[in-house]
């Protein structure tokens, strides 16, 4: 499964809402599956609803089109940070709460959500079409940040450029680590993409500030725990 908690499992819902929900599973697994194999432009909706034994008609019903598939991927981590932020307590500074609601969104993550992001990444590279797709909503999740973080401070972001540019440059760190890890060897660990991210996020001020000839600091900060694949 590619949901990316444990949070996520069907218990709970009714036989009904369980069955939408595995039908969805199924057709993002397949997708990612036959994506990987066969390439995103080569690929079609009729195999993907094939693939995941439903008719092309019910893909629709979940999916308007076939980049929607893989950026449900992006959705729930996306959204499970605004979870996170609106969460953080009141006395963590702006920037802050941005990277303890990173952290605290990595304690949720399972082994097949990260692999499946890392996959989601690399089929932007080879693809416009969903890399333009990816970046729109990803300035969509963006501006729905901004408005959170300045609702978080009583500021008006149409006036106060202070929550714009913040998520700004956390997106560009956060990016820049996971680009990072993306191509990276396939040895490489998802603790891995927890120390990039953080060690760009860390690196911001320094980097803008600090003599670039000095060397970089060593080391990372311990990892939180995070959830296990299933």
């Amino acid at each position: 499964m590619v949901t990316i908690t444990a949070a996520d499992d069907t218990h709970g819902l009714g036989l009904r809402e369980r069955k939408k929900a595995r039908t969805r599973e199924a057709l993002i697994e397949a997708a990612l599956r036959l994506y990987s194999e066969q390439g995103f432009a080569s690929t079609t909706t009729e195999e993907i609803a094939t693939a995941a034994d439903v008719s092309q008609r019910t893909l629709f019903r979940y999916f308007p089109c076939k980049e929607e598939v893989l950026l449900a991927l992006q959705d729930e981590i996306e959204e499970t940070f605004r979870t996170k932020l609106a969460a953080r307590p009141e006395s963590d500074p702006p920037f802050d709460a941005l990277v303890n609601a990173f952290a605290d969104t990595w304690r949720e993550l399972d082994d097949h959500a990260l692999v499946a992001h890392r996959t989601l990444i690399r089929l932007c590279n080879d693809s416009p079409q969903l890399l333009a797709a990816y970046l729109r909503r990803s300035s969509e999740h963006q501006e729905r940040a901004v408005v959170l973080l300045a609702r978080r401070h009583g500021l008006d972001p149409g006036t106060d450029l202070r929550p714009r540019l913040t998520l700004a440059a956390f997106s560009a760190a956060m990016h820049t680590g996971i680009r990072s890890w993306c191509h990276a060897p396939e040895t490489a660990t998802a603790d891995d993409l927890y120390a990039r991210v953080l060690a760009c996020l860390k690196g911001i001020v320094p980097a803008l500030t600090e003599d670039w000839h000095a060397a970089p600091p060593q080391g990372s900060p311990p990892r939180p725990q995070r959830g296990h694949g299933r």
